[in-house]
């Protein structure tokens, strides 16, 4: 199986992701976009790496089963799709602990809000494919464990169960 956790920068991808219980190679995909240069350039207003979508997609073609996670893992050629959703105070929060620009803390709150990542994912890979996690007050251990019902089966897709236009 091949399976993205995806969700905006702050929901708590990269947490769940470690405290999974899984067969499945976990591949951090900013990691492997820097360390085998699989981009096409810079982006100088958001300072950072463009990542080059196709040579990640060539780049994980021969491996059968593995778990991407990164907020752009639904670009990936995969399977099941599992967003984790947060709320957007949190959102900023977070990034604000991570020192991340005010201008890169409301876009991220803002697409949270708008579900830019759910929606780019159902349009990728349809509705039947996308598991929509709430994780705002959930533990890193309780996020994993709803994500390995995804890996197992044992969860339906749904999407649309969470909503944070309130915030806007």
């Amino acid at each position: 199986m091949r399976l993205a956790v995806t969700g905006t920068p702050g929901t708590g991808k990269t947490t769940a992701t470690e405290h999974l219980d899984t067969a499945l190679d976990v591949i951090h995909l900013n990691d492997l976009i820097r360390t085998e240069g699989l981009t096409t350039g810079h982006d100088e207003e958001r300072e950072s790496a463009v990542a080059d979508l196709n040579a990640v997609s060539r780049r994980l073609d021969s491996q059968k089963d593995f778990l991407v996670e990164s907020h752009l893992a639904h670009h990936v050629p995969v399977d099941r799709v599992v967003v984790l959703r947060c709320h957007p105070e949190t959102i900023e929060t977070r990034l604000e602990e991570r020192a991340e620009s005010p201008d890169s803390i409301a876009e991220n709150a803002e697409s949270e809000a708008l579900d830019l990542i759910l929606t780019e994912a159902v349009e990728i890979h349809g509705q039947e494919c996308v598991y929509e996690i709430e994780t705002t007050d959930r533990t890193p251990d309780q996020v994993a464990e709803e994500i390995e019902s995804v890996i197992e089966g044992s969860r339906e897709p749904g999407v649309g169960t969470v909503s944070y236009l309130k915030y806007l």
